[in-house]
């Protein structure tokens, strides 16, 4: 399986948005320089009153579909 490493900072306004629906991905850049684009609702898990702030493992499979995310840090 394959991972990719991202920090994210959305702040709670921002995910509200995210939440409703009037955005479904997000757009990030790896650790290595890398570009992904997610579901926004894989990061539901993670969410608290200031928002999502972190460093995540997205896991993917080889045809890039989402399998698992985690935060690890």
């Amino acid at each position: 399986m394959k991972s990719i490493i991202v920090n994210i900072a959305i702040s709670a306004e921002e995910f509200q948005r995210l939440y409703e629906g009037n955005v479904k991905t997000v757009f990030a850049h790896s650790i290595d320089g890398r570009s992904i684009r997610f579901p926004a609702g894989i990061l539901r898990p993670f969410v608290l009153h200031t928002g999502v702030r972190g460093t995540f493992e997205i896991e993917f499979d080889e045809e890039n579909r989402f399998k698992a995310i985690k935060r690890l840090g």
